[in-house]
């Protein structure tokens, strides 16, 4: 981290209560930066008027905030998936513009891209296509924030840079299973399965689709990094670059969660995107990033707060 870059900057975090947002929190807090987060109770970010008071006189925002979930939660809510998310970055990113802050940083989403592209997924791919159907909209309302800022930067000259993130996990996660991802989904499955003394669980889709996960920590040191370096208008892919199918990954859970049982397949469930990798040249050579946390430590680490932290109340919303 650069010091002399944060020191005494204004620094607006949207969804800095977040998953993602307390890490990148707990990161720059030691930057000497002036860190302001809005929590979602007392700014709607739908709201132009509330994105205006958030971002007046900041010298960055970060815009970390949106309403995500898995390939369930998606599915049931594919209107709010895409009006919310489109309507926060939107109005986030034009009044940040209008009140002079001097670079934006848009945090955008693997499932922007395509259905079926080449893996690894390279950046010049995003267009090449249309994204798989149960996220589709909520992809597409973030992959605008990537129009919006080459558009803003072509005609006024507004520094705002987009960054790519693969799905996330680590410590913190949200485990709600109205609205989590799979690995958060599975831990929660598993280790309920285990205290219940269960001998099978039920699992969606095939196993067969793969997906590339980025622990939280290193994604929030990748945005560090970004917001320093970066200035450019092209979109840059943030992962840890490699891929690992849903069935090692169930595995992997199981074994060490020590769940011995069954796992049954429920195929009439829908698998999403068939594959899910980013290439991540581009991120090491235009501003150094590259993930340090290993997969199985990450995973352990996650399994272990999550068996620490069940029964507390962890909504941070």
């Amino acid at each position: 981290m650069d010091l002399n870059y944060w020191k005494n900057k204004k620094v607006l975090i949207t969804g800095g209560a977040g998953f993602l947002g307390s890490h990148l929190v707990k990161k720059l807090n030691a930057s000497g930066a002036d860190l302001y987060i809005p929590r979602s109770y007392q700014y709607d970010l739908r709201d132009i008027g509330n994105c205006k008071k958030a971002v007046e006189g900041k010298h960055i925002v970060i815009h970390l905030a949106s309403k995500v979930g898995g390939i369930g939660y998606n599915s049931r809510r594919p209107g709010e998936m895409f009006y919310d998310n489109i309507l926060m970055g939107i109005n986030t990113m034009e009044q940040a513009r209008l009140s002079g802050v001097s670079k934006f940083i848009a945090i955008g989403t693997i499932c922007a891209y395509p259905k079926y592209t080449s893996v690894p997924f390279r950046e010049e791919d995003l267009w090449n296509g249309y994204p798989e159907e149960t996220n589709a909209p909520y992809g597409l309302a973030k992959k605008m924030l990537l129009v919006q800022a080459q558009a803003y930067r072509d005609q006024y000259d507004f520094n705002a840079i987009y960054l790519l993130l693969v799905n996330l996990y680590g410590l913190g996660d949200n485990f709600n299973p109205q609205s989590s991802h799979v690995i958060p989904a599975i831990i929660k499955k598993v280790t309920e399965a285990k205290e219940n003394k269960k001998d099978s669980i039920l699992v969606w889709g095939t196993g067969k689709a793969t997906r590339e996960f980025l622990y939280a920590e290193d994604a929030a040191e990748g945005i560090i990094l970004a917001a320093e370096k970066y200035n450019k208008r092209e979109p840059i892919n943030l992962g840890a670059g490699f891929e690992i199918s849903i069935k090692e990954l169930v595995d992997l859970i199981c074994k060490e969660v020590g769940f011995r049982g069954r796992v049954i397949w429920d195929k009439t469930k829908p698998d999403g995107q068939p594959r899910r990798m980013l290439d991540t040249t581009k991120a090491l050579k235009e501003f150094g990033f590259k993930a340090k946390t290993d997969f199985k430590e990450g995973l352990k680490k996650t399994i272990k707060w999550y068996l620490k932290h069940k029964n507390e109340n962890t909504d941070k919303n």
